[in-house]
């Protein structure tokens, strides 16, 4: 499912805007103009649209950790995939500033 998404990165002050290009439960894939190693963390905050909630549109953050990184054509676009590791929904308005600062929201266990 391709949605709108901004993606924080550990380090950089910035965040950065991204597209998903399918996410699940477990996982997402998006791209960035930037390459990630294994292991790495990233926060990615995005509304998952009516159509998926079933109801009025839901902002969520989640915790994920880069399982891989796949160069694209150019060197501006690279692909992510992430294991999400946490969970945390978002109250309308607001939204915590960095990863210190999140709550933990649900915990996936493999």
């Amino acid at each position: 499912m391709k949605l709108p998404a901004s993606v924080r990165v550990r380090g950089i002050a910035n965040q950065v805007f991204a597209e998903t290009e399918n996410i699940s439960a477990r996982g997402v894939f998006f791209y960035l103009d930037r390459c990630m190693t294994e292991g790495e963390q990233v926060e990615v905050t995005m509304a998952l649209p009516p159509q998926v909630t079933l109801t009025d549109p839901v902002r969520v953050k989640f915790l994920a950790r880069v399982v891989r990184a796949i160069p694209g054509q150019s060197a501006a676009r690279v692909g992510i995939a992430a294991a999400i590791e946490e969970y945390e929904f978002l109250r309308a308005g607001g939204e915590a500033g960095d990863f210190s600062g999140m709550q933990p929201g649900w915990k996936i266990r493999s």
